[in-house]
């Protein structure tokens, strides 16, 4: 991976009234990788997107994307970037064919070539059986792919996806992450927003957001290595009453239940907390076996935003 930075923004921050949808953001993107933005709806993602795509200008702090300042120098970049919004915004009334021609007419793409980019982007995305029909006909999985092909028609430096996968099937989503991982290896460097933590966990690096603070950084294996938290996972007959016994532990930050599985969050300062899990339990005369486990990417999550959840219900 190249350490040149494609994205730099520091103490970005924007504020509707008295909203601040993101806080003094300092981001850090190299090139060539894919970045993710992990956080639930209103932590602040779409919002720092469009900051750094040039839509929307800062309340303080700045970026630079590709060496260029945002918003000032928008225009400038773009031509060199691509967008997917969320939601499908394309023309449902054309054909994916005249959406394609549309979005290269919107680039001032060269007309020697054009033809066969568009030809070449309509295999390449599994849209040739496709490329006749209206765009507002299509399923889920083939809008999605339509909408990749047409931000990168103008072959980017720099894609930019905001929840791209949120109304696609299981599937679907890893085929359109097998494209993103190609993209990335020709070096093109994507800044993915999603709310899943299974896509999470595929991107090179991460930042997690929180009521629009970035509360962790850094590739997701480092992040579960280092939630400064214990994980004990208890197998309960009763996983409802023991989840509630639990919770009365000063000790203990957070417990989630998976099935009939709980995940136990204490901090790494608390010395066995195996055995304080096990004899709490023991001594409601709760059935349980326990054991100490290493942090999945949602304990880091869980972690990492209960402070933030504290200050939200403040």
């Amino acid at each position: 991976m190249n350490d040149e930075l494609v994205i730099r923004a520091r103490q970005l921050t924007k504020r509707f009234g008295a909203l601040t949808a993101v806080d003094h953001l300092d981001l850090d993107v190299p090139r060539a990788i894919i970045y993710g933005f992990l956080g639930p709806n209103g932590s602040g993602k779409t919002t720092a997107i469009r900051m750094l795509c040039g839509l929307l200008t800062p309340t303080e702090g700045g970026a630079t994307v590709l060496g260029i300042d945002v918003p000032t120098g928008a225009a400038a970049l773009k031509s060199r970037i691509g967008y997917m919004t969320q939601k499908f915004s394309l023309y449902s009334d054309l054909t994916v064919l005249e959406n394609l021609r549309f979005v290269a007419d919107i680039y001032a793409y060269p007309q020697r070539g054009r033809n066969a980019r568009i030809g070449d982007l309509i295999e390449r995305y599994d849209l040739v059986a496709q490329q006749k029909q209206l765009a507002g006909t299509l399923s889920g999985g083939q809008k999605q792919r339509l909408a990749l092909a047409c931000a990168v028609l103008n072959k980017p430096e720099l894609l930019l996806l905001d929840e791209p996968t949120s109304a696609v099937d299981p599937k679907s989503r890893r085929d359109f992450w097998a494209k993103l991982f190609a993209l990335a290896e020709s070096g093109t460097t994507i800044l993915v927003s999603t709310h899943y933590m299974d896509e999470a966990e595929r991107c090179h690096r991460l930042a997690i957001l929180d009521h629009g603070r970035k509360v962790a950084d850094g590739p997701p294996a480092e992040l579960q290595r280092a939630t400064g938290m214990s994980v004990v996972e208890v197998r309960a007959d009763q996983p409802w009453a023991a989840q509630a016994e639990l919770l009365r532990l000063p000790d203990v930050r957070s417990v989630t239940q998976l099935g009939v599985r709980l995940r136990v969050l204490v901090p790494e300062q608390v010395q066995d907390p195996l055995a304080l899990i096990a004899a709490t339990l023991r001594s409601q005369g709760l059935a349980a076996s326990c054991e100490l486990v290493g942090a999945s990417l949602e304990d880091v999550f869980v972690a990492v935003t209960l402070d933030g959840d504290a200050r939200a219900a403040a």
